[in-house]
């Protein structure tokens, strides 16, 4: 470990640091979609208050909606854990509401949580009420009548052995529970219901589950250990029923329960069986059951789906929801279609309003909907942003687009930055990889992208053509669900593809060639994880990985890096003619590599991110190298103790940043990965499950939550330089474009449309203060000549809201704020000169909710160099800020310096006609009173003459208010587009400066009258 140590820590000189995290606090995550909704297995509706219903997402948190579902709100945002398995809102008080987190499946994708949470205010504040141990909890049961009395189905770890399952009872409300119902380390439990007539009689389900390493094949239960339990006596001793059900000779799987609130005595049951599985009924409170329907489409699939539900007003209409949600009405011997669709919806979860059967909230993969009409018409899954993303890739396109694979429903390719100031559901669309793979654009054409197990999409035609090296998979190689696909960094012609061989294309795939052998395990000996399950394997542990990373160097041609899903690292320095091992020592067999990282520093360094959580192991592992792969050392101090890690990258700008993917959200280190701490800041509690640096942004694709990014990461990359500072720091900024953030000429979308944030509108401003300022911060722009562009200041009075306009509040983009409190604070300037002396103020059709500027705004400035300088408390620091046009603009020379310099001159004529408004209006006062004192007839008709035409001059068809308005809406068509000026506007120019000649003329014509008059007066 020394050895390591002083090889791949100390050699690269990184001081060893952790830095406060209020240098970079003011960095906020933007979510930019896709709203289109992901796996969600809790759902449940809010008896008497039809409207209100709250789901639970895979790595998504908890939502609420109060209108239906036309709109969703996040409600668990500030707790620690987003990966839901159950809900449960108290009946006899629906401001109790209990949360169970993990969510309860058997999949090769899924994530565990950490216990059950209540809410006795309707989800405005939380509190974890233990059981953390239990990892997922899939069910959750109030009384009817106590809403401190509720039961808990524990399932357990999904990968391995672990003592708190079972069904657990508590009748404080949480703050104790008691384990009433138990078998053994395998086996917990997945469902619960109440007798509708007598809530002292309780149901439970058990099931012994287990997932293996390995994706392919992984999926094992211990019939014996599975059953149906009832309790009578409150749950307090429980017995197992169901004769009639399929048992241990038919390999019991996984069974779902319902109630029938209208006839106690009738049940159903979903049961998972090698033989016999199917719908099951009984008419004597489960006592005995009899097959109503075996159909596989029902009860297939038993680790995803065993939900049943039952009309409560009639115990014949029966709906299952599987693949596709079915509906009887006949007690479930007939069924027909109720929902679904090709490929597959995946539904796990019905809730029926008690008072209302035509009311129904239906939960899937791909997201929640509701229907209030019994199913003739449902609310939108393009409303919720918690896609479960894989892998994240950019393009280098501007705007940059963002590329993943989204689990249950196919690839998104998403703009960051959309041309009509928000991003829409116009400006995503499929790139035609399949759900869980990766995405990797094409450098040299921008158009193509390339994703999968292999496609290639051509945004131009939309169409998608197969160039897998094996078209129709015929055994030769392995494959699983995710495999690395992306271009070499020194060669953008070259693009590597992973099975258990390592492939490149040169000719967009076209042809292939292998360039490794087989890079997985021969042999390996069986993960103690299985233990019981180890049995069931028809392989007998044989199962082989694949590869499930690669990363070739930035820096060296031929250099790449491999790991694997069974738990080995290969390197090679050839292109592949020669590859050696190079796995840290600690990889045991199915320690999947999750993630390589070859530095883009040092062509000995790497980094690797492991993730043995299907080794039931949910501490964190990275590893870094620094001589080759010769030694290794883990370096995860810092990380949470269950923060399992998908990913690890490097900063490329600045050595040493690392950031870290992980279950429990993203990390940042500063020291080489020495020291880790929290990049939460206003990111929900989600699985990052991969993160790339674009430019100087931060995109995280998450698995539950979208797409986010991190604007402007100058303040981590300068961490180090502010903490060193004596006091105030001004960041360096990362330059800026300009870019009209919004080009919309049409009404806007509605308010509760979902939509994703655009970034801030102009330069982003960043500095640190130690301490509170004493005096007024001020910052200001300066352009080449020193002349101040633009100044804001804390000391600056936020302008008071428009009275009188037409529209409401709630479109209108607040103020610049200039913090003078201690911390970090960050400033947009719109890289505009400050905005013309206009009388009339007007939001524009095309407008964004909250952030709709007020017109007209100032000039744009030109593209070129300016300084940032921050004045603080006698203090002044100066940076240097570049500003580069939109590359999509293509304008001659000098043409945006004559289009400034035309808005410049309107501006001032803008500035001339208020001054002489202003001296108007001062001479109409004068005027009147004047006219007060005006003794003789003739002097005061005089005075009357004068204050007609002076008003006219103010406000009448000919006037200088009247003026004003003309002169912005010839404002408004100079700076209307980033283009030369044409003849007829600099001529219109002209004009109108003449008119405004002529104003001014006249209104000095009125004050020398005034003058000749009032010295009549004495």
């Amino acid at each position: 470990m020394l050895c390591a140590l002083s090889v791949a820590g100390l050699r690269s000189g990184i001081q060893a640091q952790q830095y406060d995290p209020a240098l970079f606090a003011g960095m906020r995550w933007r979510q930019i979609g896709p709203f289109r909704g992901g796996r969600t297995v809790a759902a449940v509706g809010v008896p008497g208050r039809p409207p209100v219903f709250y789901i639970g997402v895979n790595n998504g948190g908890v939502w609420r909606s109060r209108d239906y579902g036309r709109t969703w709100t996040p409600i668990f945002d500030d707790q620690p854990t987003g990966s839901i398995g159950a809900i449960a809102i108290a009946p006899s008080d629906p401001r109790t509401i209990y949360v169970g987190s993990g969510e309860g499946l058997q999949r090769p994708d899924l994530s565990v949580g950490d216990g059950i949470y209540k809410s006795t205010d309707g989800g405005t504040t939380w509190r974890h009420l233990g059981l953390t141990n239990g990892l997922q909890i899939p069910g959750l049961v109030v009384d009817p009548r106590d809403p401190h009395r509720v039961f808990a189905a524990v399932l357990g770890s999904p990968y391995g052995p672990n003592v708190e399952r079972g069904v657990y009872r508590s009748t404080d409300g949480g703050d104790t529970w008691q384990q009433v119902l138990a078998k053994d380390e395998n086996t917990g439990a997945v469902d619960l219901a109440f007798d509708p007539a007598n809530s002292q009689t309780v149901f439970a389900v058990l099931w012994a589950a287990r997932q293996a390493p390995w994706e392919i094949g992984s999926s094992w239960t211990l019939s014996a250990a599975n059953g149906l339990y009832r309790s009578t006596d409150g749950g307090t001793t429980w017995r197992q029923v169901g004769a009639g059900l399929p048992g241990a000779a038919e390999r019991l799987g996984r069974i779902g329960l319902a109630t029938s609130a209208s006839a106690p005595a009738r049940m159903y049951a979903v049961v998972g069986a090698t033989k016999g599985g199917g719908l099951y009924r009984s008419d004597d409170g489960g006592d005995s059951w009899r097959l109503a329907n075996g159909d596989e489409r029902l009860w297939g699939r038993d680790g995803d789906f065993n939900e049943v539900k039952v009309d409560p007003t009639n115990p014949d209409v029966v709906y299952v929801a599987n693949v596709v949600t079915w509906k009887s009405v006949d007690g479930g011997h007939t069924f027909a279609a109720f929902r679904g669709a090709p490929g597959g919806d995946d539904y796990h979860r019905l809730w029926i309003d008690p008072d209302d059967p035509n009311v129904i909230l239906l939960a899937g993969d791909q997201g929640a909907v509701v229907t209030a009409n019994g199913g003739e018409s449902w609310s939108s899954w393009y409303n919720q942003p918690t896609a479960q993303l894989y892998h994240v890739a950019t393009d280098r396109r501007f705007p940059y687009r963002v590329y993943g694979g989204q689990q249950e429903s196919g690839s998104v390719g998403i703009v960051s930055r959309a041309n009509d100031g928000q991003i829409t559901f116009r400006e995503w669309h499929p790139v035609g990889a399949e759900e869980y793979g990766y995405i990797a654009p094409d450098p040299l054409h921008p158009t193509i992208v390339y994703g999968g197990r292999v496609s290639r999409f051509d945004w131009i035609t939309g169409q998608v053509q197969d160039v897998s090296p094996e078209p129709v998979r015929a055994g030769k190689y392995r494959w699983v669900r995710t495999m690395p696909l992306l271009f070499s960094p020194v060669d953008p012609h070259v693009l590597y593809f992973g099975a258990n061989v390592l492939f490149q294309t040169t000719n967009g795939g076209r042809s292939w060639r292998t360039i490794s052998p087989d890079l997985t395990r021969a042999t390996y000996a069986v993960p103690e994880n299985l233990g019981a399950f180890a049995s069931l394997d028809p392989e007998k542990g044989k199962h082989r990985g694949v590869i499930y990373t690669v990363a070739p160097s930035p820096r060296k041609a031929g250099l790449l890096w491999v790991g694997t899903d069974d738990g080995l690292i290969h390197v090679t320095h050839s292109g592949g003619r020669t590859w050696a091992d190079v796995t840290p020592a600690a990889l045991t067999p199915w320690s999947k590599v999750a993630l390589l990282e070859a530095s883009r520093f040092d062509t000995l360094v790497a980094y690797a991110a492991v993730n043995r959580f299907r080794l039931a192991d949910l501490r964190p592992h990275v590893y870094r190298t620094g001589d080759g792969g010769r030694s290794w050392m883990e370096i995860v101090q810092g990380l949470p103790s269950n923060a399992v890690v998908n990913a690890v990258r490097e900063d490329p700008a600045r050595r040493g940043l690392l950031y870290a993917g992980t279950e429990r959200g993203v990390y940042v280190s500063f020291d080489d990965g020495g020291h880790w701490q929290a990049l939460r800041l206003n990111l929900p509690p989600t699985s990052a499950r991969d993160l790339v640096v674009h430019d100087s942004d931060l995109v995280v694709g998450t698995h539950g939550r979208g797409f986010w990014i991190l604007d402007d990461i100058t303040p981590l990359r300068q961490a180090g330089e502010a903490a060193a500072a004596p006091d105030v720091y001004l960041y360096r900024p990362a330059g800026a474009v300009r870019v009209r953030w919004n080009e919309n000429t049409d009404t806007p979308l509605p308010i509760d449309e979902p939509v994703g944030a655009n970034p801030p509108d102009g330069a982003i401003l960043d500095y640190y203060l130690p301490r509170p300022a004493v005096g007024p911060v001020a910052l200001e722009i300066l352009d080449r000549s020193g002349s101040v562009v633009r100044r804001f200041s804390s000391a600056d009075t936020v302008p008071p809201q428009d009275s009188g306009l037409n529209i409401p509040s709630w479109w209108m983009r607040p103020s610049p704020v200039v913090g003078s409190g201690a911390g970090m604070h960050r400033v947009v300037w719109d890289l505009r000169y400050p905005p013309p002396a206009a009388l009339r103020h007007e939001y524009p059709i095309s407008a964004v909710y909250h952030a709709t500027p007020r017109e007209p705004r100032g000039p744009w400035v030109l593209p070129g160099r300016f300084t940032i300088r921050l004045t603080v408390d006698g203090a002044t620091l100066t940076r240097t800020l570049s500003v580069t046009m939109d590359p999509r603009v293509s304008v001659a020379s000098g043409a945006l310096g004559r289009q400034l310099a035309l808005a410049l001159r309107v501006v001032d004529a803008l500035s001339r006609d208020s001054v002489a408004l202003a001296g108007l209006q001062g001479l109409r006062a004068a005027v009147g009173r004047a006219r007060e004192q005006a003794g003789a007839p003739a002097l005061a008709t005089a005075f009357d003459s004068l204050d007609r035409q002076a008003a006219a001059l103010e406000s009448g068809d000919a006037s200088l208010a009247r003026l004003n308005g003309q002169l912005v809406d010839l404002y408004g068509v100079i700076e209307g587009a980033d283009v030369e000026p044409t003849a007829q506007v600099e001529a219109a120019v002209r004009d109108w400066l003449g008119v405004l000649a002529t104003r001014q003329a006249e209104a000095r014509a009125l004050e020398r009258r005034f003058r000749s008059l009032t010295r009549r007066l004495q």
